[in-house]
């Protein structure tokens, strides 16, 4: 066999092993996707702040014949049952369906970098749902809330421990992209650079995450410690609120809450009164569509050269303009916003988009650079075998363009996540005779939350609201 006929049989084996993987992986990837108007009963239901209905909701589209979570998106199914539990006051169940999520996080992380390796050829769609940090902070915090409303404070406090201490998920989270999965992405390029292919050298690179502390967990640590009379301890927590907005100013926006100094102290014969309220819905992942010039790479097949790239993008939820009000023992007043967790969402996001968009840039380009080898293989076959150029040329032409369409086809971004994280959390306080009083939660959206309430001298009082309208 002659060299020329040696290396067009050795570019088609290629082509053809590479295309039938990514066939087989597209087909793979459309069967896993969930869109997300399949949520419309359960949306419908937490509009209107019927949380009982959206659990119900749940279970129901489980039971479907193809169900509304698949078995690669049991991270999110515990996720939202766990945050619609919360809501709905279940906290025993809130509590076990957060914990089985973060349990899965946690498997999910410490898996071997052999499913990693393999998103840079398939979308992370074929993959299990590994969670988001985001996810991973708040389930925390919300699990502290349900060990308190049980009257486990050592089990609150365990909870924001998990977030706030030394090596904990708030320090860690600064640190964890900063080798990410470059390593992964090195191994594919040598692959692809042992059979020729050229890359081009300038990738997108990670952003570093502005985010390494949480206000609202502070806050709360504060009161659990305060609940278990270590002062100290109570005091580190609440410094830490006040320096996580001078530390992270691309989420706290808004002056400190004044609630945070004035649950130190409460004047003699007093009782405190803690409010917390969360209001909206975050952000929720939706597919976005970018594209690159590709020119230099593909000189010669135009249709290469501008290549799709499907990414998720987050949709707001909430317009952020909120007002509480509080009316309690013949007292009123306003609640601040300790932390918008909309905008914790999008920064701790930021890395991992990056690191996305290089899997999603590298996968991409490969299934292109597939179409280009194979349709350059026949076009030298057929000029082999006497077929005009032009004639030659035009089939070429043909069939990198349904190529593309096909590939294109194959992709499709991964907006799987929890969908029922608030997006704003408010607190406030006021000092009260001790005694029984009924609390009124008025939010701007016109829901009115009336919350009875036995306020106890020396004890940590604190009650909760939600509407997610």
């Amino acid at each position: 066999m002659k060299k020329g006929s040696e290396r067009v049989f050795a570019a088609s084996s290629r082509t053809i092993g590479i295309g039938l993987v990514l066939c087989v992986l597209g087909l793979f990837v459309l069967a896993c996707a969930t869109k997300s108007d399949a949520y419309h009963d359960i949306d419908m239901a937490v509009s209107g702040n019927n949380f009982e209905q959206a659990l119900v909701s749940i279970e129901k589209g489980q039971e479907a014949k193809t169900p509304l979570y698949l078995d690669t998106n049991t991270i999110s199914l515990n996720l939202d049952k766990g945050f619609l539990e919360f809501y709905a006051g279940n906290n025993a169940n809130s509590e076990k369906d957060l914990a089985e999520a973060e349990r899965l996080i946690e498997e999910a992380f410490t898996k071997s970098i052999t499913a990693d390796i393999a998103s840079y050829i398939a979308n992370d769609n074929t993959k299990e749902y590994a969670g988001e940090d985001f996810e991973d902070i708040y389930i925390n915090v919300f699990n502290a809330l349900n060990y308190y409303k049980q009257g486990d404070f050592d089990g609150a406090l365990v909870e924001i421990r998990k977030l706030t201490q030394s090596s904990g998920k708030l320090d860690m989270l600064s640190r964890k992209y900063e080798t990410s999965s470059k390593s992964a992405g090195d191994w594919l390029f040598e692959q692809l650079a042992k059979v020729g292919f050229q890359f081009n050298s300038v990738l997108p690179q990670g952003n570093p995450i502005m985010f390494n502390n949480s206000a609202l967990a502070q806050y709360l640590g504060g009161l659990f410690y305060l609940a278990n009379n270590n002062t100290d301890s109570a005091r580190i927590c609440f410094d830490a609120a006040v320096k996580a907005f001078a530390d992270n100013p691309k989420v706290y926006t808004t002056p400190v809450p004044k609630a945070i100094d004035e649950a130190r102290t409460v004047p003699a014969g007093k009782a405190r009164l803690n409010v917390l309220a969360f209001a909206g819905l975050s952000p929720i992942k939706e597919e976005g569509q970018f594209t690159q010039d590709w020119n230099i790479i593909f000189p010669n097949s135009p249709d290469l050269q501008n290549p799709i790239f499907k990414l998720p993008i987050f949709q707001n939820r909430s317009t952020g303009e909120n007002r509480i009000h509080v009316s309690v023992g013949g007292q009123q007043f306003d609640l601040e916003l300790i932390e918008d967790m909309g905008a914790v969402v999008k920064e701790t996001y930021n890395a991992k988009f990056s690191n996305t968009f290089l899997k999603t840039y590298i996968r991409v380009l490969v299934k292109y650079a597939a179409a280009d080898v194979s349709a350059k293989a026949a076009y030298d076959e057929a000029i082999k075998k006497g077929t005009p150029a032009v004639i030659a040329a035009k089939a070429r032409d043909t069939a990198i363009m349904g190529a593309k369409k096909g590939l294109d086809a194959t992709e499709a971004a991964d907006i799987r996540m929890g969908r029922f994280l608030p997006d704003q959390a408010f607190v406030g306080g006021v000092n009260l005779d001790p005694g029984s009083y009924t609390a009124v939660v008025t939010f701007s959206s016109g829901e009115k939350v009336e919350i009875p309430v036995n306020v106890k001298a020396g004890e940590i009082n604190l009650i909760d609201a939600v509407s997610l309208k």
